[in-house]
């Protein structure tokens, strides 16, 4: 397939744009990437998904897809020919689809707040992620079956859910002082960590922490400075 049969539309500091990046790359398929500047939207975008009007979207042929885990899902089912991202048996892709709603719904909203709060008002927050962390821990442990991964041998969607906020979270420890990840409570996911970033879908794209953490400061900046909405 050609390279402009496949664009991406997408911004690098989004953790949901990653995903379909390292999709792709596990599928060894050739993309366009599209940066988007949201400010303004960009006419293809706001064509191509006009119910959400956010990234990322993945074109195939003329085709838009929206929404990451969708996309990620749909990027393993059109090129079956790689290796397999979801889980084969049932039980296990239910399972993993769990934990990636979790992350997407509860975890991943509760670390964006920390952006928004300071001081004491953190600590709440923390904790929460503390003991996601500790479920996530846990979640490891039965999904992996020993393996380096949560989808086993290799990455599988829930290391993609999950992976792709690693940027954002060594974020966080650096604007909290706290480790979220800690070799004490909880050393699979520590070193499931290690083997994500370094695997070679990965390795590469994955933002800097040190410029994720410059976007976010300025990004809390401006929702600071924001007007409170009526």
């Amino acid at each position: 397939m050609a390279k402009n049969d496949v664009k991406l539309l997408g911004a690098w500091p989004s953790p949901f744009v990653l995903r379909v990046r390292v999709a792709l790359n596990i599928k060894s398929v050739k993309y366009e990437f599209l940066e988007e500047t949201m400010a303004p939207k960009s006419e293809l975008l706001l064509q191509s998904n006009p119910v959400y009007k956010k990234i990322p979207v993945l074109i195939h042929g003329d085709k838009p897809i929206c929404e990451s885990q969708v996309i990620v899902q749909y990027i393993d089912e059109a090129w079956a020919s790689g290796p397999s991202i979801l889980p084969s048996d049932p039980c296990d892709r239910a399972i993993h689809r769990f934990w990636a709603l979790y992350l997407d719904e509860t975890w991943f909203p509760t670390m964006k707040g920390l952006l928004a709060v300071q001081g004491e008002e953190r600590k709440p927050l923390m904790d929460q992620l503390s003991e996601g962390i500790v479920l996530l821990e846990e979640a490891f442990g039965k999904c992996s079956k020993g393996k380096a991964f949560f989808g086993g041998d290799g990455i599988g969607f829930l290391d993609i859910v999950f992976g792709c906020f690693l940027g954002w979270l060594r974020v966080s420890e650096k604007i909290t002082g706290l480790k979220l990840l800690d070799e004490a409570k909880t050393p699979r996911l520590v070193k499931w960590a290690e083997s994500f970033c370094a695997d070679a879908a990965v390795k590469g794209i994955m933002p800097e922490t040190d410029k994720l953490l410059e976007f976010a400061r300025a990004l809390a900046a401006k929702m600071r400075e924001a007007p409170p909405k009526n």
